[in-house]
């Protein structure tokens, strides 16, 4: 029973449509295909459940003195209020924008938990859809506090131009200043969210592929399965402390947008 190693495939997980009979896709029978979902937007759909039936089993019956589920929900939601929350944006703003922050962290919590849970074994946000609706979110809300604060136009006016500037410098300053604000804000905050999983998804099945591969050679390399299996334990590991990482960098990044909208004449 020699061990044969396949490199692995991302296929019908990353780019469905394009592989077997019906393209990785489930329910294409269903209404014409209308609600067809690939395995990612299935694991999607089931943590964003779960992530709601937490909280509502949570908060079902709150009491004064919190126990069990609920105390774990609180220390959680306190963690975003106080750490990104008002530590960002101050009591007054924190408190506003709590609710996106918190929804935007949890929801990126529980999407990237798959990665590192048997059976599932991929976050949905390892391909770019979900990363990219949260950090349009995130933008919208940005330039929604600018506006909101001075005005559309006196808040392009002051995110884009700087006082005191020389004149002939605007013309080299001004398209750096949209595109550092208006353009490369959300795709970093994509990009860097979906790498990450993408990245920690594909060193973990790696990891086990050559665990697998190395075992069944029964001879002196079935040795180096242990090594490979606990190299494999200790990056899941390592993978949970960064769901919870990218979490955090992606509200908090979009707390410090925010902020900076509020404050966009204060260069």
């Amino acid at each position: 029973m020699k061990g044969e190693f396949h490199t692995p495939e991302l296929g019908n997980e990353i780019f469905p449509g394009h592989y077997g009979d019906n393209g990785g896709l489930w329910l294409t029978e269903f209404a014409g295909g209308v609600f067809a979902v690939d395995r990612l937007v299935f694991v999607r759909l089931l943590m964003i459940v779960l992530l709601l039936a937490f909280f509502l089993i949570a908060m079902r019956n709150p009491k004064v003195i919190p126990r069990g589920l609920q105390n774990v929900a609180e220390i959680a939601l306190d963690f975003v209020r106080v750490q990104i929350a008002e530590t960002i944006l101050g009591k007054k703003a924190g408190r506003r924008y709590l609710p996106l922050l918190a929804t935007i962290f949890f929801a990126t919590v529980f999407t990237n938990l798959p990665t590192i849970i048997p059976g599932l074994n991929i976050s949905p946000n390892a391909r770019i859809a979900f990363p990219l609706v949260m950090a349009l979110v995130g933008y919208v809300a940005m330039v929604w506090a600018g506006a909101s604060r001075y005005g559309f136009f006196k808040y392009v006016k002051s995110s884009l131009v700087i006082p005191n500037l020389p004149f002939f410098l605007h013309f080299l300053v001004v398209p750096i200043e949209f595109l550092s604000t208006f353009i490369l804000r959300p795709v970093t905050l994509t990009l860097r969210l979906m790498a990450n999983m993408l990245a920690g998804h594909i060193i973990l099945v790696l990891l086990f592929a050559a665990t697998n591969f190395f075992f069944w050679q029964f001879n002196a390399w079935t040795v180096i399965s242990g090594a490979t299996v606990l190299a494999a334990v200790a990056f899941t590991l390592f993978e949970l402390m960064i769901v919870v990482l990218q979490a955090y960098i992606f509200a908090l990044l979009t707390a410090v947008y925010i902020e900076l909208s509020l404050h966009a004449d204060e260069h």
